[in-house]
């Protein structure tokens, strides 16, 4: 399993940013797939979550301002977030789950077996 994360960078308070994660190796329907984030010297924090069913669940820091999705076609995973804020600041990861065992709240998604290597979201005041 691959992914690779695409589309952080340096945006003003209150801007937006759309993250992209391209899978390969990943069968979706197994799973779970979702985002977490590291801020530099805090702890990991999952951020969203989507299921096989299409559900989907937010971090209360983030509920109302992003939005997950996935393409099963062409095999990618996006985050929205709008009205971002200095303290969205972070390094940003997509992550997998080919267990349903995994799949529980956001809270799960750091832990997920598989991880790509990041993209950094910069959001000055």
């Amino acid at each position: 399993v691959q992914l690779v994360e695409s589309g952080g960078g340096s945006v003003q308070s209150g801007g937006s940013l759309r993250l992209s994660c391209a899978a390969s190796g990943y069968t979706y329907s197994r799973g779970c797939m979702g985002w977490f984030r590291q801020a530099p010297g805090e702890e990991r924090e999952g951020v969203a979550i989507i299921y096989s069913d299409g559900r989907r669940r937010y971090a209360d820091s983030v509920k109302g301002r992003a939005t997950i999705s996935q393409v099963n076609a062409n095999k990618m995973l996006y985050l929205q977030m709008t009205s971002l804020k200095p303290e969205d600041t972070g390094m940003y990861y997509c992550a997998a789950a080919n267990d349903r065992d995994w799949c529980g709240s956001t809270n799960s998604v750091p832990d997920f077996g598989y991880r790509g290597q990041g993209t950094q979201v910069i959001v000055s005041s």
